[in-house]
């Protein structure tokens, strides 16, 4: 099948404003602020790892459903609206509701980040990326949605500073709150002015948009894309790189549990995690396009098993500032590799791009189980355990995901790796 033009620059760099923007309210701000969070909210790590999963569980259903959808539709419509949808949630999150709504509102997330706009974002990018430069265009996303969600943090954190007057230790719950509003809301509204941009100008020629969708999926098609071995191994595959991307979530908690920080200091540690993401993701994308992406995608889970070990044996305590972070790196190189190419390798495992939406449907349906399980394990372990210790067991949990997604790499990297070799010759 012939492959679609290239898309412009300008069309990746809305894909990557978007790719992170409509993630800030559920998950980025949590990262960033958890402390904050679990206060401001009066919740412990459990009740807002349920909230997860109540996302989650919606996302599921939205993968599944919301994948036909973006081979149907064009993919700039339904980013936009999710957006749009996205910041509408804010406001009421800014209203700090009580832990029913809040449930409610995650419930709501998990709809409108997924059923909207994963696909199109995904089928997007791949288009961008034509026949040559998946690894470059999916490791552009990525560390571009690193560095917006960087950006996004650190702006969230000198707004959260300005507004809040009491000294960090003594704040009351009330002074936290009116600091945290004003980040929740000016966050919002950068979303919705995103979902304007992406509306207005993420636009490819008539023909091009043509190529890219079907009338309908039938259910031959389907099964032609379960069929693909391909498929089966990026369930597992993403599966445990996303228990890896979420326990990334704990290291502004870490920084405040074991390493002793304050509010502000344990923002910093989240906000320095999400600048390490771009630089991760755009060196990695450019060295897999001159490779095999499936290579250095086993190397990730080689990489992130070593961290998750490092921090597993409670070797990062009672540490340096500066080992601290250099011990995240360790971690954060790992996650972000892999998370940067999981979806770089569809084009050497034969996945047909105009079936990119359902494929990315259908893998996604397994891949992020980790939104129901993820939060409530890891709450359950911090609280069951409080310190050091519940940390350790978080981080034994990644080390042993690293180590099951180490193998179905490696395994695709033997069925895929040597056939895209020869494929990059050949053009």
């Amino acid at each position: 099948m012939k492959q679609p033009e290239k898309a412009p620059w300008y069309y990746l760099i809305l894909l990557i404003l978007a790719g992170e923007s409509v993630f800030i309210l559920p998950f980025v701000l949590q990262r960033v602020f958890r402390p904050t969070v679990l206060k401001v909210f009066e919740l412990d790590n459990v009740s807002l790892g349920l909230c997860f999963s109540v996302y989650g569980f919606v996302a599921l259903i939205s993968y599944l459903l919301g994948g036909p959808l973006a081979d149907k539709y064009q993919p700039r419509k339904l980013i936009a609206i999710a957006l749009w949808m996205t910041a509408l949630g804010g406001l009421v999150f800014a209203t700090f509701p009580d832990y029913l709504m809040l449930q409610i509102l995650y419930g709501f997330w998990g709809f409108t980040t997924i059923f909207l706009f994963w696909s199109p974002m995904i089928k997007a990018t791949r288009v961008w990326g034509g026949q040559n430069s998946q690894g470059k265009a999916f490791g552009f996303l990525d560390g571009g949605r690193g560095l917006v969600g960087a950006l996004f943090g650190t702006l969230g954190v000198l707004v959260f500073a300005h507004f809040m007057s009491a000294d960090l230790e003594v704040a009351s719950l009330q002074e936290s709150r009116f600091a945290f509003r004003y980040v929740i809301l000016t966050s919002s509204g950068i979303v919705a002015v995103v979902g304007v941009l992406v509306w207005l100008f993420m636009k490819l020629p008539e023909h091009q948009e043509k190529e890219i969708v079907v009338d309908r999926i039938t259910t031959s098609q389907i099964k032609e894309v379960l069929r693909l071995p391909s498929v089966l191994l990026l369930m597992i595959i993403i599966l445990c790189a996303y228990v890896g991307y979420k326990i990334t979530d704990i290291f502004s908690l870490y920084a405040q549990d074991v390493m002793l920080l304050d509010e502000v200091g344990s923002a910093e540690v989240g906000t320095f995690l999400l600048f390490a993401r771009p630089v991760v993701g755009v060196f990695i994308g450019i060295v897999a396009d001159r490779s095999r992406p499936s290579l250095f995608l086993f190397i990730g889970f080689v990489i992130a098993l070593i961290g998750s070990l490092l921090f597993a044996s409670g070797m990062v305590a009672n540490v340096s500032y500066f080992i601290f972070l250099f011990s995240i790196m360790i971690v954060a190189l790992g996650v972000y590799a892999i998370r940067s190419l999981y979806f770089a390798v569809m084009q050497s495992g034969k996945i047909p791009l105009v079936l990119t939406g359902t494929a990315v449907g259908l893998i996604s349906l397994v891949g992020y189980t980790p939104d129901i399980f993820a939060g409530p394990a890891m709450g359950y372990l911090l609280d069951a355990s409080p310190g050091l210790e519940g940390h350790r067991h978080v981080f034994w949990m990644l080390a042993l995901f690293s180590f099951i997604g180490g193998i179905a790499a490696f395994r695709y990297l033997q069925l895929y790796g040597k056939q895209f070799n020869d494929n990059s010759k050949k053009s």
